[in-house]
């Protein structure tokens, strides 16, 4: 499983969500701000993007856009200290899997976290068999005869 990204700029917030994580056996890798994410996808993807909204360098929603403009599948779950209508709208319109207000319950959020992951790995699945099918259905003989 490729690892849970989180970016945000509150060293606290990382390192808990770092530890809770590690205990459910998932793999993290963390930042502290949306630049260095973006220079990330370049080499690796995460399974799941858990980002604060607002940072120093760049803004979650932003980011949110920038990463589903190349990974228009990957579950990413927007964090907020400011859980304003706006925000939430904004989020989920970029495409956001869930929106998480902050302080949040840290079971729950493992929880979210989790949900995203089962998602993300499913549509790993269904990408994988889509890949497959056009393949399969070609080679059939009775498609054989309708291509002829």
């Amino acid at each position: 499983m490729k690892p849970i990204w989180i970016v945000d700029d509150d060293q606290s917030i990382r390192f808990v969500l770092e530890k809770a994580l590690a205990r459910e056996d998932l793999p993290v890798r963390s930042f502290t701000n949306p630049r260095d994410v973006l220079a990330a996808l370049d080499d690796d993807e995460p399974q799941v993007l858990v980002s604060d909204i607002r940072m120093p360098g760049g803004s979650g929603i932003d980011l949110l856009s920038k990463v589903k403009e190349r990974l228009p599948g990957l579950p990413v779950i927007i964090m907020t200290a400011y859980s304003d209508l706006d925000s939430a709208v904004s989020a989920f319109q970029g495409g956001a899997f869930e929106y998480l207000p902050k302080p949040f319950d840290l079971p729950k959020a493992v929880e979210l976290i989790r949900r995203a992951v089962d998602e993300s790995l499913r549509e790993e699945v269904i990408d994988e068999r889509v890949t497959q099918m056009p393949e399969m259905m070609g080679q059939a003989p009775a498609m054989q005869d309708v291509f002829r």
